[in-house]
């Protein structure tokens, strides 16, 4: 009997059979001609890279991003990472009496614990300009912050994840706010709001939390969309000049280097400590998603996001 186990308990050399959800497909041809599909498969407790050896033409077709698919096969290691060799595959039915839900990775609480939460910080804005730019935007932004993911790939790559993101970003930033006193605490909670939003347009998802990016998303990005949509807003409102400029400058400055996508390094305390907060939780949330997945006394894999450090997990 082929074990059924879930992608947070394979090991290499385990033959394993389950149900996951495809994130991304692709057929490709291997260095002597062959066709094979590469995947990414996930569900409720991490995602894995797959693979399907000898492949017809169109096979991958037959299997649409965002569905949900039997699998048997087995893991191997690859380059320090685990990998899923599929050897039988095929979309579920009825008869398999399972529900997607059950295996989507999301957030670990509710959209709609976490977006009362968010505007509760909202509110906590004085100044009037600053919290009216930030409302709107907010509340326009209510619908797709409920499944979103935060990126593509990598961290907060889940369903709701980008309000997860921002939320523990919020509660990071306030506390950072009692121990440096004089940082703009409406500043600081603006730039955390606004820093990813316009990732709403720069990535088209699904409601799963599987996202692409859009065609706008490519050619210009999120932060200088996310500058547009202040400049709009700012403007539609009457807000001062000066808030809108500054609220620009720190969706501009977040990525903190060029080759990341920012020309200018922040120039206003409260523009340092978004970049800051927003690397922490980045990489605390790599770490943990990873972490999560060995016992304790192992090391991770290599992980690309963290300069392909492998962690280890204490055991105390």
């Amino acid at each position: 009997m082929v074990e059924e186990k879930s992608i947070q308990e394979f090991k290499s050399g385990d033959e394993i059979q389950g149900f996951f959800i495809i994130k991304k497909i692709e057929m490709k041809l291997s260095t002597n001609n062959k066709n094979f599909l590469d995947l990414t498969v996930s569900d409720k407790t991490g995602e894995i890279n797959g693979k399907v050896w000898g492949c017809q033409e169109g096979q991958d077709k037959d299997f649409p991003t965002g569905s949900l698919i039997k699998v048997r096969g087995n893991i191997t290691e690859w380059k320090g990472k685990l990998q899923l060799k599929i050897n039988l595959m095929r979309l579920v039915n009825e008869d398999d009496g399972k529900n997607i839900e059950d295996y989507i990775q999301g957030a670990p609480i509710k959209p709609e614990e976490m977006f009362d939460e968010i505007y509760e910080y909202v509110q906590k804005i004085k100044n009037k300009d600053i919290k009216n730019i930030v409302e709107k935007i907010i509340l326009e932004s209510k619908e797709k912050l409920m499944y979103y993911p935060a990126a593509k790939s990598l961290h907060h790559a889940i369903r709701s994840g980008l309000m997860y993101h921002i939320l523990r970003m919020l509660r990071t930033g306030e506390k950072l706010s009692e121990v440096y006193a004089n940082v703009n605490k409406d500043l600081l909670f603006a730039g955390i709001l606004l820093h990813d939003i316009e990732k709403l347009e720069e990535l088209n998802s699904d409601e799963l939390g599987i996202a692409e990016y859009s065609k706008e998303g490519q050619l210009l990005g999120h932060i200088s969309m996310g500058m547009n949509k202040i400049s709009q807003v700012g403007q539609e409102l009457g807000a001062n000049e000066e808030i809108i400029m500054i609220l620009k400058h720190m969706v501009l400055s977040h990525h903190y280097e060029p080759e990341f996508g920012s020309p200018k390094k922040p120039m206003i305390p409260e523009g340092e400590l978004l970049h800051y907060i927003d690397m922490i939780d980045a990489r605390m949330y790599d770490m943990e998603d990873h972490l999560k997945n060995i016992e304790p006394g192992e090391f991770t894999a290599p992980i690309w996001s963290l300069e392909n450090r492998r962690l280890y997990k204490t055991s105390f």
